[in-house]
């Protein structure tokens, strides 16, 4: 088993999602870029979903708050996918989907949440 060391803490600086990519640049000037089917949450998102990021400490992990989705930087430098089942994606899928349908629901008759 390959063990990744590092000199120091890798830490990320600024974060770009495109259709296809999760683009981060870090503090050392290395720029890491990776396949969004790396992470569902990411890849199945709405644009403002994949928009709405922030650092998490000095830049050691990446956190959307709207997916419920964390992904440290040394996991992407040492190529961890996500380890999400597929079984609870799919969950995580449907209940999104089920309460968007909701949501539209209210807005169409005027109901607050």
């Amino acid at each position: 088993m390959t063990t990744l060391t590092l000199d120091a803490e890798p830490l990320a600086v600024q974060v770009r999602v495109t259709d296809e990519k999760l683009i981060v640049d870090l503090v050392e000037g290395r720029s890491l870029s990776v396949p969004l089917s790396w992470y569902p949450r990411l890849l199945h998102a709405a644009l403002e979903e994949r928009q709405n990021w922030q650092l998490l400490g000095e830049g050691y992990a990446i956190e959307w708050v709207d997916l419920d989705e964390h992904i440290g930087i040394e996991g992407l430098l040492a190529g961890r996918q996500s380890g999400e089942s597929r079984h609870s994606f799919e969950r995580r899928l449907k209940a999104r989907d089920t309460s968007s349908q909701l949501k539209q629901a209210h807005d169409l008759d005027g109901t607050k949440s």
